[in-house]
């Protein structure tokens, strides 16, 4: 069986949980495909940014569940989740998706009076 990886990744009210296993590159996302959850193209970018700088776009499957905020947040819950789902598999990815902005090293809080 192939190992699968996990990640999860938050902005504003969205959060993401991302299943990374090597594959053909299939990738759903609350049960539909990419395009059609994702209909703006930015959004189907913003996704598949990790990918593209580690540059393995169609070598892994991705099953990704996201809810709250809108569409726009909900990309880009999913970019740090993937971000950090490809950590165990490239010794580098931390490093080139901490560069590239998509993984915030502090988690955002509340300010207090």
């Amino acid at each position: 069986m192939a190992e699968v990886f996990y990640g999860t990744g938050r902005r504003k009210t969205s959060v993401s949980r991302v299943f990374v296993k090597p594959g053909k590159g299939n990738i759903s996302v609350n049960g539909l495909k990419l395009e059609e959850y994702f209909e703006r193209p930015t959004a189907r970018q913003i996704v598949m940014q990790p990918l593209a700088l580690l540059k393995v776009e169609g070598k892994f499957d991705l099953y990704i569940t996201v809810k709250g905020g809108g569409k726009s947040g909900q990309a880009g819950a999913v970019r740090p989740g993937l971000a950090r789902a490809l950590e165990p598999i490239d010794p580098g990815c931390p490093a080139l998706t901490i560069a590239a902005g998509h993984m915030p090293r502090d988690s955002p809080s509340l300010e207090r009076n």
